[in-house]
């Protein structure tokens, strides 16, 4: 099952992709110049692509991926001025 959900932000609307797998599902939130991917994603092919895209671990639902940690930035990201430890929720704001 694929569920695609609007996600209001401060500073815009997200959309969610969440895809159930066997054990947990993938998760994938964008912004307008960037996205959050949890960790079934590779961030060298989003670091090479030049996308703005950071990772999370650890989630299951869009609320898990808004208030977890960020656990890898790319560079485009980073020039946003997003941080490792920050939460997803305000990279995304950032990425508007």
């Amino acid at each position: 099952m694929m569920v695609i959900e609007q996600i209001k932000l401060k500073n815009g609307i997200a959309l969610g992709l969440k895809f159930e797998m066997h054990h947990v599902p993938l998760i994938v939130v964008k912004a307008e110049r960037g996205f959050v991917m949890c960790g079934y994603l590779d961030m060298s092919t989003a670091e090479k692509l030049g996308d703005v895209a950071v990772r999370v671990s650890g989630v299951n639902t869009y609320e898990d991926v808004l208030n977890a940690e960020i656990r890898s930035i790319t560079p485009k990201a980073k020039e946003l001025g997003i941080t490792l430890g920050m939460q997803a929720k305000d990279a995304l704001e950032l990425m508007f």
